[in-house]
């Protein structure tokens, strides 16, 4: 039997988490006999998910007992720079002594892997170490030189999409032989069909809305989508609900009183359950920077909407068959927003419909059963 360890600390609520938990519990379903995996608590980021990991006959395992995380906001980006530092302090030595005790067949990384691959940089392990790429790579002068150095001694690179496993290629920063290409693990059938029909939680029921799911971030481009949306007619019945937290609310509710939309666009707040919310709406849209691909679009389009998302790196045009399973509209613009908008709304339904087909289709891909074959081939 192979032990696994999933690496993973995180500082707040992004798609990754979602799919550490998901890649480990593929494994886990459907081959248990094989597979004896761990997710390991760094900062005490899995506490609360302890019941669920265990229920999935998964394991939880502490590095240390020293809770950082409730010591500090998170929030901004030097605040954010200081917790990756504290992390890195309190986990290096700890991570070194589980590494040499526990001998774990993989350790698959995925987030805050300055540790690990700082370890790996000055030791020798039995352990064979997977480096997850998840979402574009944001390779600053330390990251890129940090895995230029210890490229030759990982074991494989996997990649959520061919455009990144293509962006990786040209940097030449691994050897092309340890680049695979990785489908992010999604979609939860059993999951979707459960909780997709569950009661909705509107302040403001409304009939027709769009819907946009993501962290209030610059990177998820709300401000685009709020103005987008001021220049559509005002006079339909239709309106926009915004799922997430994050440092940008403030500067949303703002703007969205600014332009007069109160009674138009609305701002939920986190929901832990989305589906029910993609099940109601109109279609999906995605204003992002920067994606890989995009796991609401994924989503969505298991859940047979229909999805507006800007043509950003890396991922949403690749998922969305260059425009033939969805809208694309060029990124940062707020014209090819809104024109795209309402050219969903305008489009024969037959062509909509085919765009929708084509993206359920390509969800697939992303079933855990589908991530567990390639995995399970990766691992063996």
């Amino acid at each position: 039997m192979k032990k696994i360890f999933y690496w993973s600390p995180y500082l707040s609520n992004v798609a990754t988490i979602g799919n550490v938990f998901n890649s480990a519990y593929s494994l886990t379903k459907y081959d248990k006999k094989s597979f004896n995996v761990y997710i390991l608590d760094v900062i005490g980021e899995w506490e609360n998910k302890k019941k669920e990991i265990e229920e999935n006959n998964l394991k939880h395992l502490r590095i240390n007992k020293f809770n950082l995380k409730i010591k500090l906001p998170t929030s901004g980006f030097l605040r954010s720079r200081i917790y990756s530092i504290m992390i890195f302090i309190f986990n290096i030595v700890p991570l070194f002594s589980l590494l040499k005790k526990e001998k774990p067949d993989y350790l698959i990384i995925h987030l805050l892997t300055s540790i690990p691959l700082t370890l790996l940089l000055f030791f020798n392990f039995k352990t064979r170490f997977i480096l997850r790429i998840s979402g574009l790579p944001r390779l600053n002068i330390f990251r890129k030189i940090l895995w230029k150095i210890i490229s030759k001694k990982l074991f494989l690179v996997t990649c959520p999409s061919y455009e990144t496993l293509e962006y990786l290629k040209k940097l030449k920063i691994f050897d092309n032989n340890k680049l695979v290409i990785l489908y992010d693990p999604i979609i939860n059938v059993s999951k979707i069909k459960k909780e997709i029909n569950k009661k909705l939680d509107l302040p403001n029921q409304k009939n027709n809305y769009f819907l946009s799911i993501g962290r209030l971030t610059k990177q998820k481009n709300h401000k685009l989508l709020i103005d987008a949306f001021s220049l559509l007619d005002k006079n339909d019945n239709n309106c926009l609900y915004i799922i997430g937290e994050g440092e940008e609310k403030d500067k949303l509710l703002k703007k969205i009183k600014k332009l007069n939309l109160e009674n138009k666009i609305f701002l939920l707040g986190f929901k832990e359950n989305v589906y029910p919310y993609i099940s109601a709406s109109i279609a999906i849209i995605s204003s992002s920077l920067w994606e890989d691909p995009g796991a609401v679009m994924i989503e969505s389009a298991f859940c047979n909407k229909p999805i507006i998302s800007s043509n950003c790196r890396n991922g949403p045009k690749e998922f969305l068959m260059h425009g033939k399973a969805g809208y694309l509209f060029e990124n940062n613009d707020i014209s090819s927003l809104k024109n795209n908008i309402e050219k969903m709304l305008q489009e024969d339904k037959r062509k909509n419909y085919l765009k929708i087909v084509n993206a359920k289709i390509n969800s697939k891909k992303y079933t855990l059963f589908n991530h567990y074959k390639t995995l399970k081939s990766i691992l063996n």
